[in-house]
């Protein structure tokens, strides 16, 4: 998680998803605009998580975020 932009900042994430062995690895990249969705993902960094976002294409400019993936909200998986 990083807090990027020089006008309108933004949270830009990536999470790598579990990999089969043998497979390359993905990388799930995500923007986050709530704060408090900012703070779970911090405290959650190292962890197993579940994401819950939404998906905007096509948006006018990066002020919105780098990605067209919105993260709204974080839950640890036990």
């Amino acid at each position: 998680m990083s807090l990027k932009g020089w006008i309108c900042k933004t949270w830009e994430g990536e999470l790598s998803l579990v990999a089969i062995p043998g497979a390359a690895p993905e990388k799930f990249l995500f923007s986050v605009r709530d704060s408090g969705a900012a703070e779970k993902l911090n405290a959650a960094m190292g962890k197993r998580v579940t994401l819950a976002y939404e998906q905007h294409k096509g948006l006018p400019s990066s002020c919105f975020g780098e990605t067209e993936y919105f993260v709204t909200d974080v839950k640890e998986v036990q």
